[in-house]
């Protein structure tokens, strides 16, 4: 710790079901994460926080929660649905910075109204796009950045097969108006990587998508699920570059879980990244895969591929390869002051996400394609 510095940060919680947990985990992995009190309506949820943070203390309400005067930080980890209303809450309170889990918000009202909250917001907002910060990935978009192996970026390309949603408190995860949808839900990480790889934004896109297999035996309330559980997502970006994004959430069985490739005039980049530790089959399939960053230029001919090991107890604590621990070991430095560490990402980012993620599903719905340039989904 640099001796002109706070040593301690000290954290108020908002939700704490699976997410909010994965949160925790990592910040008791951090010297001088201190986490004062939490807010989950839930009581297993909330049993299950405070056993990894037994000095917090639970309170009622969300209004309890802004009243105290001993926190630093704020982390929302709650469903999607309520960050809107919840942000509007904190930027009515005392200022303290946000690390705000994806998505900031739902549908096109809820994003209005988050973008009116970036004049009255009085400390940093991070949005919590973890994808950025797995070893892997970070490897990645160093790489594609320096163009040094690929002579820039001019296709892009997005895998994920990956297991089912799972199952949520009150299930609020099987509808689109709680979770804006699968591709804002699930896929706003990576469009935010789109644009952070491709160092632009995209100018239209055109999906399709359905729910051919996952939850069409629930019913919640008379009600069957609608998210969707597959879908092909095409963005064309400025200089006729372009990306898509392949998503199935029923593939569980695959090695990798994300594979995404990088292509330009003079090679290609890819990155491998396994799923959840946990998920894999360790009695049948032995130890699980090791992420990988694999450059293949066009000349001379050749892969060569990179094991990217994360650390065992990062693994651990939570289901995406470390990176959580690494976002949370930056929050944390922009909360104490250090030099130099800024928001990485701010409200823009966020609600860029999620435009995009919300013009997909408007796509996947009507069979269009969606201007990006103008219009509801103006980015």
């Amino acid at each position: 710790m640099h001796p002109s510095l706070p040593s301690t940060v000290r954290y108020g919680f908002i939700g704490c079901g699976m997410m909010g947990q994965e949160h925790l985990r990592n910040l008791a992995l951090i010297d001088g994460a201190d986490v004062r009190a939490i807010f989950e309506p839930d009581d297993g949820m909330a049993a299950q926080a405070l056993a990894l943070a037994p000095t917090a203390q639970r309170l009622p309400d969300l209004a309890s929660l802004l009243a105290r005067t001993d926190l630093d930080a704020l982390v929302i980890t709650s469903p999607n649905h309520v960050h809107a209303p919840q942000l509007v809450a904190i930027a009515d309170s005392a200022p303290r910075a946000v690390l705000c889990e994806k998505p900031l918000c739902v549908n096109l009202d809820q994003v209005a109204q988050v973008r009116a909250l970036a004049s009255r917001l009085q400390a940093p907002l991070w949005v919590a796009m973890e994808y950025r910060y797995m070893p892997p990935i970070a490897a990645l978009v160093q790489a594609a950045h320096a163009g040094t192996d690929t002579g820039g970026s001019t296709l892009l390309a997005i895998r994920e097969h990956r297991y089912p949603f799972l199952a949520k408190v009150g299930d609020w995860n099987r509808f689109s108006a709680n979770t804006g949808g699968t591709l804002v839900e699930k896929c706003c990480h990576f469009f935010d990587l789109m644009r952070l790889l491709m160092q632009a934004d995209p100018l239209r896109l055109y999906a399709s998508g359905a729910v051919n297999h996952n939850h069409l035996d629930e019913r919640y309330g008379g009600r069957t699920p609608d998210i969707l559980d597959n879908a092909l997502v095409v963005l064309d970006f400025p200089d006729q570059r372009r990306a898509v994004l392949e998503l199935c959430m029923f593939a569980e069985g695959s090695r990798y879980q994300e594979e995404i490739s990088v292509v330009g005039p003079c090679g290609k980049l890819e990155c491998k990244v396994p799923g959840p530790t946990r998920f894999w089959a360790h009695d049948q399939l032995g130890a699980p895969p090791v992420a990988q960053l694999v450059i293949s230029p066009r000349q001379p001919p050749g892969p060569r591929a990179l094991d990217i090991p994360v650390d065992s107890a990062l693994l651990a604590a939570g289901d995406h390869n470390g990176s959580t621990y690494y976002q949370h070991r930056r929050f944390f430095d922009l909360v104490r002051g250090v030099s130099g560490q800024p928001v990485e990402v701010g409200l823009d980012d966020g609600l860029k996400a999620v435009l995009i993620g919300l013009a997909a599903e408007q796509s996947a719905r009507t069979g269009e394609a969606i201007s990006l340039c103008d219009g509801p989904y103006r980015l």
